[in-house]
């Protein structure tokens, strides 16, 4: 759900919600506390955009309702399409290279995680687009649906 000219929506601001997607990238290579980081980054970002997408609503129509409804809104689909969902599609994609890469080849383990970790890196701008639409459909198929957003 992008506007035009929300700080929150567009970049560079937009990718700090994609911070905990560097972190799962280099999950086997850097410390944990580094992961958690990076989730924490993102979190807050999503955090901030569900407060100032509730100021404005709040703002704009003087209702405790709506601007509630436009935070559960911004907060669920922030959550689903910059934080869960992403982090989770990167997860998977650089255990599944390594494990294809120690099945496949002799590589040694350093340079499984370094190239895992590359197509972790390099598949972010790839899921970005299609993510966001589906959390946008989704939203639209239920929460948006039954709020009348």
């Amino acid at each position: 759900m992008t506007d035009g000219g929300d700080f929150f929506r567009d970049p560079p601001a937009r990718y700090l919600g994609y911070a905990n997607e560097v972190g799962e990238a280099f999950r086997k290579i850097v410390k944990d506390r580094y992961v958690h980081l990076s989730y924490g980054v993102a979190c807050t970002y999503v955090l901030a955009d569900t407060v100032d997408k509730a100021i404005k609503a709040k703002n704009s129509t003087n209702s405790n309702c709506k601007m509630l409804i436009a935070a559960g809104d911004t907060l669920l689909w922030q959550m689903f399409a910059s934080v869960i969902i992403p982090g989770f599609t990167i997860n998977r994609l650089c255990a599944g290279t390594r494990y294809a890469l120690d099945k496949g080849t002799k590589l040694p383990g350093k340079q499984l995680k370094l190239v895992a970790t590359a197509v972790g890196l390099l598949s972010i701008p790839v899921i970005i687009h299609p993510i966001d639409t589906a959390v946008h459909k989704l939203m639209d198929l239920t929460y948006r649906k039954y709020f009348s957003i």
